[in-house]
């Protein structure tokens, strides 16, 4: 294209939507620009200096019917045009007065000249004096106060906004919003920050504008008295007059816009959010009381009878306030009486049919709280709790593979006041007590000595523990306990409970979304596998498996490669879940010896591996004799185990984990089964308890 052609479509390009809204800044940044360097004939000061004044009313309307400081976001960036289109506007016309101001007081365009003769009664001195108490109200006044509101506001903006982020994040986790509102929140509150923050600067621009203006008016009359005086041989008193004048209209043309745009800064940061303008909140909260308005008329009125008074005035002040006092008692009698009249009829309505909205779903994961804990979710007191159980769920995520449902959180009068229950799909899966602002003590089994407070539990692991002061806690962890507060002691056992219960809260829904969340890296896996080959439900009950045998399902590359391998020809979720066990070896010994070449394990005696290898491929399952024997074995290994400081951990024969893992899950949810073949070959095995025979 060439730049004939670009000047050609530049006007279609200025008029065309978004293109169009995105040249306005350029555009406008190269006018004012142009201003300061270009000479302006005076019909075009007229127009420049009349849409100034237009723009800084505009200015000051939105900044008065605007709901919240972020419904005028741009206001720091206007701040600056306007300030730069006022000093350009300044520029522009000190170069036509100091040229032109000898040929009469039109020079510098119609605009000038009246502001020179119709607000000053062509008076100089007064021009002067106006001018300067103009720029006093505008520095020392509104500009002043409206800077120090921004500063105040932006720090503490900027200081409340961990506490705000807090709580968007309460109120996600608490279910109350969506993840997209929770967003815009967020950015809201970044938004807010950035806008006081901006303020606080932009109120320098109006400062140094009113400074600048004084000193241009300054320069105007002195360069004014020597142009005239040198060049155009005018007397002392003429080229005064005349310039001074000239000088005078000038700044007062730029600094009563100045002042009105002021105002609207002013306005902007010293407003209170509400859901009224400033207008309504004005004559809503200023005039609402009639008692108010009557005894300020009574007042007035008082003092409009006091001889040598302008009584008319007064009088006429008084009259108007009673008259809006009545009218003010007149709309709150006829409020109750409509309110009155309304009251009664709800009680004439029938009863509604029951409609699917009367029907409550059950949170998939909850937690309910007595009425002492509440301090511990309440956003407004920065309830610590809130926090952990984000980090709990994103934690999971990063841990195990999938995100758990948001907790629901509710508090319950029913329960104890220091009581907790969980929740899974309605049903209570654990509960606890917890004593806020006091720890737990939780004694791991090497203490030096005892502490006095409230013996309990842990709810999370049922290990000893005592509730002591916060004066005790150095004193605790001295003698070997582990000190935790309320919050923790909650969050701890939540996490221990979702960890347990992870293949539960696997839906279908959360299974669509790990399958959406592959398909953006993946398509093609995804979409050849599922559903053509394999159904969402076998899909989901293969997780389940490995969730309940506790793999976490991170790897679902791998997972979805070895079903793609194997799923056209079986169809058996348990097989379907130890073949993907096999290619997971790697992972699942690295989380269960994490560094470790060496593995120290259980394993089984000889004797008892071929008793059970025999019992299995006559598939009647094990005779209670030997249940007994071997759940009682493997409890004393286990011991064994424990005394060396070691996972317990059994390996046996691939053709027997299924079997033993899930009979042995059931007593013992602590032990894990492995299988020979998922043990990595770099790896080295060293069993260190023999189960149906000696260690």
């Amino acid at each position: 294209m060439t730049l004939v052609e670009t000047l050609r479509r530049l006007p279609k390009l200025m008029l065309s939507g978004n293109q169009g809204k995105g040249l306005v800044g350029p555009i406008l940044i190269i006018l004012i620009l142009s201003m300061m360097i270009l000479p302006l004939p005076p019909f075009l000061l007229d127009l420049l200096f009349t849409f100034n004044i237009a723009l800084s009313i505009m200015v000051l309307l939105v900044s008065m019917y605007t709901l919240k400081a972020l419904d005028f976001a741009a206001f720091p960036v206007v701040l600056l045009f306007t300030t730069l289109l006022r000093l350009s506007l300044n520029v522009a016309s000190t170069r036509v007065v100091l040229l032109e101001g000898h040929t009469g007081p039109d020079a510098a365009g119609k605009v000038i000249e009246a502001f020179g003769h119709f607000l000053i009664g062509g008076n100089f001195a007064v021009g002067v004096l106006v001018f300067i108490i103009l720029v006093v109200i505008n520095f020392m006044v509104i500009t002043k106060g409206a800077g120090r509101i921004a500063e105040v506001g932006a720090r503490f903006t900027l200081d409340a906004m961990p506490g705000k982020q807090m709580a968007i994040d309460a109120d996600l986790n608490a279910g109350l919003i969506g993840e997209d509102v929770a967003r815009k929140r967020r950015a809201e509150v970044a938004q807010e920050a950035d806008f006081y923050g901006s303020m606080d600067g932009a109120s320098k621009f109006v400062r140094g504008d009113a400074i600048a203006g004084l000193l241009i008016v300054v320069i105007n009359i002195v360069g004014g008295l020597i142009v005239g005086m040198l060049q155009h041989d005018m007397g002392f008193a003429e080229a005064g007059r005349a310039y001074t004048l000239l000088a005078i209209g000038d700044g007062l043309v730029a600094q009563i816009p100045a002042l009105v745009i002021s105002t609207a800064a002013g306005v902007i940061v010293s407003r209170v959010t509400t859901d009224e303008d400033v207008g309504r909140q004005l004559t809503g909260q200023l005039f609402a009381n009639p008692q108010v308005l009557f005894l300020t008329a009574g007042v007035v009125g008082m003092m409009g009878l006091i001889p040598g008074m302008p009584n008319f005035a007064f009088l006429l002040i008084a009259g108007s306030l009673i008259w809006l006092g009545r009218r003010g008692m007149q709309r709150a009698a006829s409020g109750v009486d409509v309110a009155a009249a309304a009251a009664p009829a709800p009680a004439e309505v029938e009863s509604q049919e029951a409609t699917w909205d009367d029907v409550a779903l059950v949170d998939p994961l909850g937690l309910e709280v007595g009425y002492r804990l509440i301090s511990l979710v309440d956003r407004a007191q920065n309830g610590e709790l809130l926090g952990r159980i984000k980090s709990i769920r994103k934690k999971f995520a990063q841990d195990i593979g999938f995100l758990v449902p948001v907790v629901h959180i509710r508090d319950n009068l029913e329960l104890k006041p220091n009581a907790y229950v969980v929740k899974l799909k309605g049903v209570q899966i654990g509960h606890g007590e917890a004593t806020p602002g006091q720890w737990m003590a939780i004694n791991p089994g090497q203490v030096s000595a005892t502490l006095p407070g409230t013996q309990t539990k842990d709810p999370a692991f049922g290990l000893p523990a005592i509730w002591i002061d916060s004066s005790l806690r150095e004193q605790a962890q001295i003698y070997g306990y582990t000190v935790v507060d309320a919050s923790t002691v909650v969050a701890t056992h939540l996490n221990h409970l979702i960890h347990g219960h992870a293949a539960e809260l696997l839906g279908r829904q959360e299974v669509q979304q790990l399958l959406d969340r592959i398909g953006k890296e993946s398509p093609m896996l995804v979409g050849d596998l599922v559903p053509k080959t394999l159904s969402l439900t076998t899909l989901q009950k293969v997780l389940q498996n490995l969730l309940d045998e506790g793999v976490p399902i991170r790897d679902m590359r791998t997972i979805l490669d070895v079903l793609a391998e194997h799923a056209p020809t079986v169809t058996d979720t348990t097989e379907l879940t130890s073949l993907i066990r096999l290619a997971l070896g790697r992972a699942i010994i690295q989380q269960i010896f994490p560094g470790n070449e060496e593995l120290q394990v259980m394993g089984l005696d000889a004797a008892l591996d071929r008793v059970l290898l025999q019992a299995l491929s006559n598939s009647k399952g094990l005779e209670p004799g030997l249940a007994d024997s071997l759940l009682r074995e493997t409890q004393s290994a286990m011991a064994r185990q424990a005394e060396l400081g070691l996972a317990p951990v059994l390996v046996v024969q691939h053709p027997l984990r299924v079997l033993l893992a899930r009979f042995l899950r059931r007593s013992l949810p602590q032990l894990k089964v492995l299988s020979h073949a998922e043990i990595p070959d770099a790896s080295t095995i060293k069993v260190t308890a023999t189960i149906g025979g000696k260690a």
